[in-house]
């Protein structure tokens, strides 16, 4: 389990337990999976599958009112696809603004060996944790799943921090490698991009959580935004170059949340055949868009490895 009590007042390096990896400067995240929501499910893997990713329905959550479908990475990471059970239907999940607005990219996760330990460390440390709760769905093939979850900060479950997750039945029963990943090259989760209002006040989240170095700033108008990259994790920050952007919309409407996710692999070209356009470069790396309209408005890219 990882101390955060020692990192948060002694910048200690993390120990490489559930959440953590061991890294020279502050904590190196690992992500377990990133979320994207809409209103219908079927229209969300119509379009994963246009790509060639076959995401495989999961089931409905124990909450009763949404159900999953997910695409597995070598790596052990997944993209999970949520929607309501009832396509377009109000449910009592946090998510339920964000998938009634399609807004595509919505939370992110990281895992815990031992989530209980983690929340009361986190408390001690001063930061803001709701949970463990308990949740859990039943497969298609009938093995129930069971996890508990915690989300740190104010905002929904995964929103600008991770959410926690740490399963009590097996993991693998949770993921497994999709071979339309592999077949398109593509072996992990990379970046999660998340939009904020205020770049200067989310980089000092960041490095107050996380004992993070200063990030590399960079402004890329393609994307509206002036962005912050804390090199060596998953992370970064995106607010909007003018107030009349899509990514100001977002921000405004639906608050601090991912907007879009980054994939990876060995062979960036074969990852990369079917982007919408050229790739373009962010932070020394090539990074390229598949078509956001042809994902139900999610936005959905690869980036090369370091």
């Amino acid at each position: 389990m990882f101390n955060w009590i020692q990192v948060a007042t002694a910048g200690m390096t993390a120990l490489g337990f559930g959440i953590f990896a061991a890294a020279d400067s502050g904590c190196a995240l690992k992500v377990d999976h990133v979320t994207i929501c809409g209103s219908d499910l079927a229209k969300l893997q119509e379009a994963f599958a246009g790509l060639g990713l076959m995401a495989d329905y999961g089931g409905p959550h124990a909450s009763g009112g949404t159900h999953m479908a997910v695409l597995g990475m070598e790596d052990g990471s997944y993209v999970e696809l949520v929607a309501p059970v009832k396509a377009g239907a109000a449910t009592d999940s946090g998510w339920s603004k964000l998938m009634l607005a399609n807004a595509g990219a919505c939370a992110w996760a990281l895992g815990s060996s031992d989530i209980q330990k983690d929340v009361d460390a986190l408390k001690k440390a001063g930061f803001s944790v709701d949970g463990p709760f308990p949740g859990g769905r039943k497969k298609p093939d009938g093995k129930v799943l069971e996890w508990q979850t915690a989300a740190l900060g104010s905002e929904q479950a995964g929103a600008l921090l991770p959410f926690m997750i740490q399963d009590g039945t097996s993991r693998e029963w949770r993921v497994q490698p999709s071979a339309s990943a592999k077949q398109m090259g593509l072996s992990g989760i990379r970046i999660v991009v998340l939009g904020v209002p205020d770049l200067d006040a989310a980089i000092q989240t960041f490095q107050k959580a996380y004992i993070w170095p200063a990030p590399v700033r960079e402004e890329h108008a393609e994307f509206g935004a002036k962005m912050a990259y804390f090199r060596g994790t998953p992370v970064i920050l995106a607010a909007p170059l003018s107030a009349d952007s899509w990514l100001a919309k977002q921000v405004n409407d639906l608050g601090k949340s991912p907007v879009a996710f980054l994939l990876g692999g060995s062979d960036f070209e074969k990852a990369s055949a079917k982007a919408k356009r050229a790739p373009t470069q962010w932070f020394g790396l090539r990074v390229a868009w598949f078509d956001a309209e042809k994902m139900q408005g999610a936005r959905v890219g690869v980036i090369e490895a370091p």
